[in-house]
């Protein structure tokens, strides 16, 4: 089974970086977001990769080409923003690698997905609701993936799948800086068990 769960580790440093790893997949999260706004995130991005762990790995808070080309330089699989920028969908897609841009309207939702994103980050989804989820759906084509970012979580997993959400970006739910390793497993089998029963 695919959960559709982007774990966001902002804050994560290289250290933490292949255990936090391997915890995730084995918990049953297999998308990887480290934000570039993290400490030494290459770095941390990198050592994930080198793990070859059936996973997508890649960055988060991505603002410009050159950081794409960077991640493209690393192997990483997935770009994902705050923001719908057409040139960083375009040069992801270029390079090969999943883009999971962020979008608030629908004008920014086809404006992305016309320059080829893989999936629509709507973010921050607390600002949305799945009722506003439900009405840009209604406009969307229907097989295009969407990630509620920001406001979604075990406690409202439901309400966001009956508006008809494909999956979520979990950040500091999942991890915040100087979280034990522990933590980090028990939060991601708690948040993985609430998407399972949620379906």
């Amino acid at each position: 089974m695919t959960r559709e769960i982007i774990a966001i580790l902002r804050g994560l440093t290289p250290a933490e970086a292949q255990p936090a790893a391997e915890i995730l997949v084995q918990a049953g999260i297999s998308k990887i977001e480290v934000p570039l706004n993290s400490p030494n995130p290459f770095t941390s991005i990198k050592a994930m990769l080198d793990l070859g762990l059936d996973a997508h790995i890649g960055a988060g808070t991505v603002l410009d080409t050159d950081a794409v080309a960077t991640l493209a330089d690393l192997g990483a699989h997935l770009v994902v923003s705050p923001d719908c920028q057409p040139a960083v969908i375009t040069a992801t897609k270029a390079a090969g690698m999943l883009s999971y841009p962020g979008v608030m309207t629908p004008t920014e939702a086809f404006a992305a997905l016309r320059a080829g994103a893989d999936g629509l980050k709507f973010f921050p989804a607390s600002l949305i609701g799945p009722d506003g989820l439900k009405a840009i759906k209604a406009v969307l084509p229907s097989d295009v993936a969407t990630f509620a970012v920001g406001g979604a979580g075990p406690e409202n997993f439901s309400d966001w799948f009956a508006a008809g959400v494909t999956g979520f970006g979990i950040g500091s739910a999942l991890y915040k800086p100087g979280m034990s390793l522990d933590d980090i497993a028990t939060r991601a089998t708690q948040i993985v068990a609430a998407y399972d029963a949620s379906l």
